[in-house]
């Protein structure tokens, strides 16, 4: 009988696979697709980032970076993010430096004239930017795949296009369902991403995780060179990045319904094409390229931030990161590994982050969701 059965083969699920079998714990990963990174990780933007405001999202990521610099497969470029900072919103994020420097990580305040040299940009309605040298952006099937293999190595198995159907929790251990038998282990750690509202359900219970569709924009060959920053206009929420020769851009749908709705909403390239071009009037004329086009999930719980650890005896989760999961799950996956191994993460506090906060109504406002 394994230790633990991780149900989820995302970069989450993988991390932390990887660190509960180095911790000497049986590891059994279920994925309900055929390979892995096939849910949000595979359709992310790939950024990772310490841009934040709360002190806990601002150390996931910053651990992360630093382990993503050291695997080769995780391709990180420190490539930097940019936030352009309207007046309106100035001291909100001067309170988000200041706790970013407290904490010690790497962001810098910006002159506008000093963010100008790295991305072209209309000024109206700004006060300054901010820079992060460190963030950047990673391959998100290279670093699952970099886990898994681990995890393989060190004993764990993987077991693809096998879905939970249905578990429980018998004499101290969970007893799990899937089309191809059943499994049981004392300890079920479910990374399971925008359906992990779904997947609770089948275990009996609620957990505020639903999905909600995002989509990436990608022009084609862009005429002239450019290595743009991940460039994020707090004011309206537009993002844009190079990415080779084409630049991909972006804005949440803040009318977005959450549910598993798939397809690209065209209809939403319109309205962010509006805020970008006032932005970034160089997109005019630029040619898009609708088959390098894509959409995703955001896993979003109700106050836009992760739902980790222990949530009722044996059980764990480690999701509902709202569009920031790649670029925390190296961390996660070695607290979610602390978790079983000594009851309690030990290398950060996650109390702000469990699923009791929102039945004690203690919701948190992070101010760096894009």
């Amino acid at each position: 009988m394994p230790d633990v059965l991780v149900v989820g083969a995302g970069i989450v699920g993988a991390a932390s696979a990887y660190r509960l079998a180095e911790a000497g714990l049986e590891v059994v990963v279920l994925e309900k697709e055929a390979t892995f990174a096939q849910g949000s990780t595979g359709k992310s933007a790939a950024g990772v980032r310490v841009q934040f405001s709360e002190p806990l999202n601002i150390l996931l990521s910053y651990h992360s970076i630093l382990e993503y610099q050291g695997i080769p497969e995780a391709a990180y470029r420190p490539i930097g993010y940019l936030f352009l900072v309207p007046e309106a919103l100035k001291e909100a994020q001067e309170e988000a430096l200041a706790t970013q420097r407290a904490l010690g990580v790497p962001v810098e305040r910006l002159t506008l004239r000093e963010a100008q040299s790295r991305v072209p940009f209309r000024e109206e309605g700004l006060a300054y930017a901010t820079f992060g040298p460190r963030d950047g952006v990673i391959d998100p099937h290279g670093v699952t795949g970099y886990y898994l293999r681990e995890a393989r190595r060190l004993g764990a198995r993987v077991r693809f296009s096998e879905p939970l159907l249905s578990a429980r929790r018998v004499k101290g251990v969970w007893r799990v369902g899937t089309p191809k038998g059943e499994l049981e282990a004392p300890f079920l750690l479910l990374c399971t991403g925008a359906w992990t509202g779904e997947v609770g359900k089948r275990l009996g219970l609620e957990i505020p995780i639903q999905p909600v569709r995002r989509m990436v924009f990608a022009t084609g060959p862009v005429p002239f060179s450019h290595a743009f920053p991940l460039t994020i206009d707090l004011a309206t929420g537009f993002y844009l990045r190079s990415e080779g020769p084409r630049v991909l851009l972006g804005r949440s749908n803040p009318d977005e319904p959450p549910g598993f709705r798939g397809g690209m909403d065209w209809g939403w390239l319109a309205p962010t094409l509006e805020a970008g071009l006032f932005r970034f009037p160089f997109l005019e004329g630029l040619a898009l390229d609708r088959k390098a086009s894509w959409w995703g999930y955001y896993e979003m719980t109700p106050d836009a931030n992760p739902i980790l650890g222990f949530v009722e005896e044996g059980l764990l989760v480690a999701a509902g990161f709202s569009g920031h999961g790649v670029q925390q799950a190296a961390m996660v996956g070695r607290l979610m590994a602390e978790e079983v191994a000594h009851g309690k993460a030990r290398s950060l506090d996650i109390s702000p982050f469990r699923l009791d906060r929102f039945r004690k109504g203690h919701l948190l406002k992070e101010r760096g969701i894009v």
